[in-house]
């Protein structure tokens, strides 16, 4: 087995909430030393997030902090800032996703720090980035997903959008993220410098649009929503079973010509199989509605796992709409490790999703929890050049921060 690919790189993750600890939860299981900085008392706003465990931990921050170690300090002492400092001298990596400029003020903009550490690959995510009249603004996924275009998209006719339930723009941003600090470290190779990343929830999810702008640009054509199917893409949507709800995917030809057949000799209508007006894409779409009305009933009376045999034994692409328990429990999820265990100290054995990374000569997976607040101070610090005494006095001042257990 090789080492890792990112063996050897620090990275100091000063981020909150998602898209910051997300790059470094990717970097870690890519072999970087990950140290998470925290403010003291209270730590990332993530670890209050969802599913509290205790006063200090969330099942949120432990999914997006596994395999990091994790330091508390308190900046606005000055032996505090002198370890933050050092840090980022010793570090490859820096990741925030603060408002634009509000790091300067602490010293940490890209400046101030490349100034030191001239090879520093610095990231910052923001809502809106660090250029454009909405620099400053505040924002979330939530905001990027409204503004960019795709929740209007989403829905059924005349109703409000429904909330996505996954952060698309966080997550989103932080694999390109990953990608790019990845690219600027090999750039760092031969340029021997780093440089700053500006990464935008806004302009991450208007670069997902794969045929809206198309449409609007070289048709005049604004999409929107279609509630359940595409119409551009007769067959291929949502539908509903006596039990359950299922997608099928017959949009092209071929695939649909075996599906109509399929419907054709399983109670459909005489003819459907050898209807030509289907049997091309504009055809299809030209008739979406008959033949919705056609395939609607044909899926409503059979239950889902029939519906899945019959298209998988004429390989049609579909599948159940699973709820997450069944997630977790598909064979295939099972079967790819997509679901990680760890053993923590204080709860015990946990479950979480697994990175999709694979790699034929090296294994990923992340079996370090989360740290606790402040938890690896002393360890971190020693690393700096901070001398015992030294240390000692930071954490009886409380300038490295750690909640203490009995």
């Amino acid at each position: 087995m090789q080492a890792r690919p990112l063996e050897g790189i620090r990275v100091v993750d000063y981020s909150h909430f998602l898209a910051g600890p997300y790059v470094g939860r990717c970097l870690a299981a890519l072999g970087a030393e990950v140290i998470k900085v925290e403010r003291p008392v209270s730590g990332d706003a993530g670890r209050q997030h969802a599913t509290v465990l205790d006063d200090e931990q969330s099942g949120y921050f432990l999914q997006l902090n596994m395999g990091k170690r994790g330091v508390s300090v308190n900046m606005k002492d000055a032996r505090g800032r002198e370890f933050i400092q050092r840090l980022c001298d010793s570090a490859d990596v820096f990741v925030e996703n603060y408002r634009p400029g509000a790091l300067n003020k602490l010293g940490l903009g890209y400046d101030e720090l490349s100034a030191r550490n001239p090879g520093l690959v610095y990231c910052s995510i923001s809502a809106y980035g660090h250029t454009g009249p909405d620099a400053h603004r505040a924002g979330f996924g939530l905001i990027a997903e409204a503004k960019s275009g795709i929740m209007q998209m989403i829905g059924n006719p005349g109703e409000p959008p429904p909330l996505m339930r996954i952060s698309l723009g966080d997550m989103y941003t932080g694999i390109h993220a990953v990608a790019a600090i990845n690219a600027a470290l090999l750039g760092r190779v031969t340029s021997g410098r780093g440089q700053h990343i500006d990464m935008a929830l806004y302009d991450t999810l208007v670069s997902m649009h794969e045929y809206a702008v198309q449409c609007y640009t070289m048709q005049g054509i604004v999409p929107e929503q279609t509630g359940h199917d595409m119409p551009t893409s007769t067959l291929y949507g949502v539908f509903r079973a006596a039990d359950g709800d299922l997608v099928i995917a017959a949009q092209v030809d071929d695939a649909w010509k075996r599906f109509a057949a399929l419907i054709e000799a399983h109670g459909g209508p005489a003819g459907f199989g050898t209807d030509a007006r289907f049997h091309t894409l504009a055809g299809r779409n030209t008739n979406r509605l008959e033949i919705l009305s056609i395939v609607k009933p044909w899926v409503a009376d059979k239950p889902v796992a029939q519906v899945l045999a019959l298209l998988d034994g004429i390989d049609v692409p579909c599948a159940k709409v699973q709820r997450i328990d069944e997630v977790l429990s598909d064979p295939q999820i099972v079967a790819r490790g997509m679901v990680v265990e760890q053993e923590h100290p204080r709860y015990g054995k946990l479950r979480l999703p697994n990175l999709p990374f694979r790699f034929s000569d090296c294994d990923t997976t992340i079996r370090e929890v989360a740290p606790d607040l402040g938890q690896h101070n002393a360890e971190v610090a020693r690393s700096l050049g901070f001398s015992a005494a030294e240390i000692d006095a930071m954490q009886t001042d409380g300038v490295l921060y750690s909640k203490l257990r009995p």
